[in-house]
């Protein structure tokens, strides 16, 4: 009885501690798995942080602006090959923008300093409204394209208004900014590579 009672004891502690072993196991990767999905977590939310969420990677730097032509907001047309004189600015915005009117009175400076030549890209807006939109705040555009349809928007990779491009004298995508300017993004980067490409040889 004895024999059989350390037996039966011995095997019981045997069949308790693995028992116990794996639970303990899986109670250790239950609690693991939430925390290290909260850690990468975690790091994305530090990462995404530590950008300027004004200046995002484009397909299109570095390629041509692609080619259209566009009627006027306020008459005429702009065509694509207009950009391709001097380096300068195409930036999207509509009457619907709230955003847009942060930045507004920055492009009105602009265009009264002559410092960048400014084109508008009238996104996905009513021409009476893009027209009443300028007649009320200003109009610091060279001259501004009715993207009704959003066609050119979508050839650009637009996704957001405003966006603003800074295209070279041979009609390439130098440089792309999501949202509004702010007078730090003219001063340390935009302004600064307007006077780089004004400089580089044709």
């Amino acid at each position: 009885m004895s024999g059989m009672s350390v037996d039966g004891i011995r095997a019981g502690e045997t069949r308790n501690g693995r028992g116990g072993a794996s639970r303990r196991s899986g109670v250790k990767v239950s609690f693991l798995v939430p925390l290290a999905l909260f850690a990468a977590l975690a790091g994305l939310l530090y990462s995404g942080l530590q950008r300027n969420p004004g200046v995002v990677s484009s397909p299109l730097v570095g390629r041509a602006l692609p080619a259209f032509v566009l009627p006027g907001v306020r008459g005429g047309e702009l065509r694509s090959e207009v950009l391709r004189e001097e380096p300068s600015l195409l930036n999207v915005w509509a009457s619907w923008c709230a955003a847009c009117r942060v930045e507004h009175p920055l492009l009105l400076r602009l265009a009264a300093s002559g410092e960048a030549p400014i084109y508008g890209l009238n996104y996905k807006d009513e021409r009476g409204d893009a027209v009443r939109w300028l007649d009320r705040f200003g109009d610091p555009y060279r001259r501004s394209g009715h993207d009704r349809a959003g066609e050119v928007g979508l050839d650009l990779g637009v996704y957001g208004v405003p966006e603003t491009f800074v295209i070279d004298r041979d009609g390439g995508i130098a440089y792309k900014h999501i949202g509004p300017i702010a007078t730090k993004d003219w001063e340390e980067t935009i302004r600064p590579l307007l006077r780089r490409l004004r400089k580089e040889p044709r």
